[in-house]
This record gives structure tokens, sequence and C-alpha cells, in this order.
């Protein structure tokens, strides 16, 4: 099975290759793990392994994202790993956010954000190594709401921009802020993932910069291992599960630190 990839026009033929399956469930392995949408491997593969315009790969890893965030959502709430008020308000904030993201992807240079990103998430790995106690989050204040909303919207636009589905943010950003979980965290993540990705990958469909048929079946392939993936994350220690997600951050800077080389300084012009 192969599939031929269009470098100029967004398209692709009606066919997707064992790659993308195997992308698929890499990815889903990872988002139900860590509590991610996946996209730190789904958008260097579709650039490597399919050949896409770089444009194009953020926009079919959100969609991708989809699949593989409901299905860790799933497992995640059913053992009662789902903080649904502080998902709500993370919710609104990345919404916006990923509104935002996906105009900005037709417009901003990518590389300033790629290094304060890259910068961020070094400085999340070495808090999550340093050893504290997750006694769980005390009642919301009015600040604590809106620091959540300002969290979700951070996650959001560098969702849009970046096709990551933002638990690279809001994982680290629960566990080291509102003493939650990582568990917890995970399955909080994901549940903001869901609605983030829809809302984003319907702006991408309406901006040209998403292959629905390639995204659905890298983020099909994901469902099964995103299950696993989850059941996994319930059964690790708090101190073994920031220990890994920080490597986790650390590979994530490493390989956008890689994609800046053929990020151009300068503002995309926007395709008519």
């Amino acid at each position: 099975m192969t599939t031929a990839v269009t470098r100029s026009n967004h398209t692709t033929s009606s066919t997707v290759p064992w790659q993308g399956l195997l992308i698929g469930a890499v990815a889903g392995l990872l988002g139900g793990l860590f509590g991610i949408g996946g996209g730190i491997v789904i958008v260097p593969a579709l650039l490597t392994l399919l050949s896409m315009e770089r444009r194009l790969a953020h926009g079919t890893s959100l969609a991708a994202t989809v699949p593989v965030a409901v299905a860790s959502l799933a497992t995640y709430s059913v053992s009662g790993n789902v903080d649904w008020p502080i998902a709500a308000y993370l919710a609104a904030g990345a919404i916006c956010g990923t509104i935002v993201g996906t105009h900005l992807l037709q417009i901003i240079p990518k590389r300033p954000l790629t290094i304060i990103f890259i910068s961020v998430i070094l400085l999340t790995a070495v808090r999550l190594l340093v050893s504290s106690e997750a006694v769980g989050r005390d009642d919301l204040t009015v600040f604590g709401v809106v620091g959540l909303i300002a969290i979700g919207f951070v996650t959001g636009t560098l969702s849009g921009l970046l096709g990551i589905g933002g638990g690279v943010v809001m994982v680290p950003a629960l566990v080291v802020l509102f003493s939650m979980p990582p568990v917890l965290a995970k399955g909080t993540s994901v549940a903001v993932i869901v609605p983030s990705a829809i809302v984003g990958t319907l702006r991408n469909r309406a901006n040209n910069n998403v292959d629905l048929r390639v995204g659905a079946a890298i983020g099909i392939a994901g469902v099964v291992s995103a299950v696993i993936g989850s059941l996994i994350a319930t059964s690790l220690s708090d101190s073994f599960s920031n220990t890994m997600f920080a490597l986790l951050l650390v590979t994530v800077a490493v390989i956008q630190a890689r994609t800046l080389r053929s990020l151009p300084d300068s503002t995309p012009t926007r395709s008519r």
C-alpha cells in the first residue's frame, strides 16, 4: 500500500501507507501513557515518512489526535482520573487559544515561538525532577480559575500552531502549580485536548491545512494503543511518572530543536 503526498497543493491519494498505521500506534501509546495528543510523534513522522508540507503536517497531526485523545479519555474517566471542573476551565482557554493558533499558523514565523517553547519545556523537565509531594489541589479561587484559563489559552495556541495536543504543557503545569497527582493531571489533560483538537481541525479544514483521510487513519490506528498506555499510566508511581514525563519533555525539546533548521525566519506568505 502506498501514498503520494503532494507537496505543493495539500492533497493526497486515497490510500495511507503502513507507515501511517505505525505512526498512529506509537502516537496512541504515548498519548495514553502521558496524557498528550501524540503530535510530538505525528508531526515529524509526517514530514519525514510521508513527505508532507509542514503546515499540512501540523493540521493533519491535530486531526489525528482526536480519536487518540477520545480513547485515552474514556480509559482515564472510567478509572476516575479526570478532574472535570479543572478540565472545564482549561478547555475554555484552550478552545480560544486554538482559534488563535490556527490563525497564527497562516501568518507568524514559528522560529521565535519554537525557541521559547523549547526553553519552557526544558525548565519544566528540570522542575519535574525535583522531588515534590502531590497532595492534591485546594479549592479553586478566582486567581486559580484565571490561571487555569491562561494555561489553557497557551496550550491551545501551541496546539493550533505546532500541531501538538498541548498535554506537554498542561500535565506538568497541573502537577507543579496545582499539586495534582500525575495520573489525574494526564486524565484531565486529555479531557481538554478533545474539544480543542476538534475546534482546531475544523479551523484547519477551512484553511485547507489538514488531510482528514490521513489524520483519521493515523488516529484510528492509535485507539487501541492509547487505551493500553492509559491503563499502564494508572499503575505508575508519582515519582516514576514524573521522571518519565521529564524525559519525554527533553525528547520533545530535541525534536523541536531539530525543526529549527527548516523553519524560515521571515513571516510566511499566505497562499491564495
